[in-house]
């Protein structure tokens, strides 16, 4: 089971080292939209936007993932099938 936790761990990180990554692509002009960096990166533009989607998670969200302290049960896809932006907490 360890192993499954870590690998899912894993696989969010990268996930989030991506999405941070592309977005300071953007912020920072070296590509025009989501759109164009996702024709550069060769994927579906609809991934992209999901991808972005986890630069706008509360930061002690993302900090719980990095460290290991994300529910067991949490996978990638849960956090990139889309969010209210406007929850009652704020997350």
């Amino acid at each position: 089971m360890f192993v499954i936790f870590q690998l899912n761990r894993n696989t969010m990180i990268r996930a989030l080292a991506r999405a941070f990554s592309w977005r300071k692509e953007i912020e920072s002009g070296v590509v025009r939209s989501a759109r164009e960096l996702a024709a550069r990166e060769n994927i579906d533009p609809g991934f992209m936007t999901k991808t972005l989607r986890l630069t706008m998670l509360a930061p002690d969200i993302v900090e719980a993932i990095l460290e290991g302290r994300q529910p067991k049960n949490l996978a990638l896809a849960d956090l990139m099938k889309g969010f209210s932006c406007f929850g009652s907490d704020g997350k």
